[in-house]
């Protein structure tokens, strides 16, 4: 099978396209044969060692895979061969064929695209532990949306207005906003050219926000909070901004607001139960037309250093994917 691997951490562009012998499922496992693999900004971190998670070398990148099961492994029931299913490996997806644990693939309607499955797993998963499990969003609140156009903050966006809430979507250009806005956003605000904190508090009438869903980190992070209503909860989702804020914890106390994390990767492997639940539930939205997956970019598994480098550049909204 052909496999994209990282056998330095020099970056994407360092990825070579090699053949490597076909994965045996072991006990646990499955094998499936991936027809779409998605990429997250992480993917970029990964190919440098930047990354909290260091695979060892050498891997191949992406940690999310949508295909049909070849074969199981001892002691697997619940996943049979010919299933179409989407899954999450963690990294390794960019491959013609996968071995992956069997409790953490998720049937696919027959309804959904494989791109569309592929691309769901790490966003809305995340999307649906950090709005519900975390951030316990009711209805009537108001969510904001720090990076809402990258794929994180797009499915975000989706996933806050299926439950009920006013969303606001903070981007850094009025083009990202304009696809926020067609992915269901209330109301939308540029942080390149307006004050985060008072735009916030403006779209708000000076109430603030109910949940921040920070997807960026670094100066916002901040503002972001001071524009927080009493009793608000601040998810910290990640820093695609490159750094890790520091925060004046008296905030916290002025406004009896909580910040929250949401680490889903780690929760998934903890409770896959309810990760299944959650990506269940997803896959039945994206089944009925109530969301729709913005896939930005589509590239062959022989182009994914420049896949990645789209993420890097800051040149992606919504999700990039590759065919297979």
């Amino acid at each position: 099978m052909k496999a994209a691997l990282c056998k330095t951490l020099d970056g994407p562009d360092a990825i070579v396209i090699e053949d490597l012998p076909d994965p045996v499922a072991g006990p646990g496992e499955a094998v499936v044969r991936v027809k779409a693999a998605a990429l997250n900004f992480f993917d970029t971190l990964l190919t440098r060692g930047k990354y909290q998670h260091k695979p060892p070398l050498p891997f191949s990148p992406v940690a999310e895979i949508a295909g049909i099961v070849e074969s199981v492994g001892p002691g697997v029931s619940d996943v049979k061969p010919g299933m179409r299913v989407c899954g999450y490996p963690g990294f390794g997806g960019a491959r013609e064929k996968v071995a992956i644990k069997a409790d953490v693939l998720v049937s696919v309607p027959d309804s959904v695209s494989d791109e569309a499955a592929s691309g769901i797993t790490v966003t809305y998963g995340t999307g649906m532990h950090g709005l519900r499990d975390r951030g316990m969003v009711q209805k009537g609140e108001t969510v904001a949306v720090l990076g809402a156009s990258g794929g994180a903050g797009l499915a975000a966006v989706e996933l806050a207005k299926l439950m009920g809430a006013r969303v606001i979507a903070a981007a850094s250009s009025n083009d990202k906003l304009a696809i926020c806005k067609a992915h269901g956003a209330d109301a939308v605000l540029n942080y390149a050219t307006q004050d985060l904190k008072q735009g916030l508090r403006d779209l708000t009438d000076g109430r603030g926000v109910d949940v921040i869903y920070d997807c960026v980190g670094g100066d916002y992070a901040e503002p972001a909070l001071r524009s927080m209503a009493w009793g608000g909860r601040f998810l910290v989702i990640g820093f695609a901004a490159g750094s890790i804020p520091k925060i004046p914890l008296n905030l916290t106390l002025l406004k009896s607001c909580s910040i929250v994390g949401v680490f889903w990767g780690e929760a998934a492997r903890r409770d896959p139960a309810g990760h299944r639940a959650n990506m269940s539930q997803v896959l039945a939205w994206v089944a009925d037309g109530r969301l729709k997956p913005h896939v930005h970019a589509r590239y062959p598994l022989e182009r994914t250093a420049e896949a990645i480098k789209s993420l890097e550049t800051r040149q992606v909204a919504g999700k990039v994917i590759l065919t297979l």
